[in-house]
């Protein structure tokens, strides 16, 4: 295993080169958002998903989200509906996830919909444009709570990952929201850092 920092703007180079070597050989990379740490992947290596089950001890039928660096990175995994496009743009970055009908099959689903998200972490959008998409699940065992240092992550684990970006402290606090956006209305799954019929209603006619 290997740590590489990621404080500075200008750790986001070398950690991409070391990212995208881990990410060609179905590894897995403990990285930092703007809520808690994570674990990263090739969200259509069957081989790199199976590994971060094993290492949170997560049942195989759950699915794994997404990070993107921006919509063009969306768009090319999930279908995004006109009515959500405008509200979705107000929204991200942030810590929101959608869930949304995929394009194709990813590993990281299980089923034809992918939940995917615009980390509003910049350094780690910056990353993603580097080196594409990875999954951000968070990176602690199964049942338990995340983790906002790197070294907490790494006990909770089961299995550790093959490279540490280090941020330092992450901001913690609720996690994202999760809404299902695949039916008629948007369907909230989980509650989190977004208050999101308060702030953004969806059926704003602008």
């Amino acid at each position: 295993m290997r740590t590489v920092p990621f404080v500075e703007d200008s750790d986001v180079l070398p950690a991409a080169n070391e990212v995208v070597r881990v990410r060609a050989a179905s590894g897995v990379v403990l990285i930092p958002t703007e809520t808690f740490y994570g674990l990263g992947a090739n969200p259509t290596d069957p081989e790199a998903v199976a590994r971060i089950f094993d290492a949170k001890g997560r049942p195989p039928e759950m699915a794994i989200p997404v990070l993107a660096s921006d919509w063009q990175q969306i768009e090319s995994m999930v279908h995004v509906a006109d009515r959500y496009r405008v509200q979705l743009s107000r929204i991200w970055p942030a810590a929101l996830t959608v869930v949304l009908p995929a394009r194709q099959y990813a590993v990281a689903s299980r089923d034809s919909t992918l939940a995917v998200r615009i980390p509003g972490h910049a350094r780690l959008r910056a990353l993603l444009y580097r080196v594409g998409p990875l999954t951000g699940t968070s990176a602690n065992r199964h049942g338990q709570p995340p983790e906002t240092s790197a070294e907490a992550a790494l006990t909770s684990l089961l299995v550790p990952p093959d490279l540490v970006l280090d941020g330092g402290p992450t901001g913690g606090g609720s996690p994202s929201t999760l809404v299902d956006l695949t039916g008629e209305e948007p369907r909230i799954l989980r509650r989190g850092a977004i208050p999101w019929e308060d702030d953004f209603p969806w059926d704003d006619p602008l």
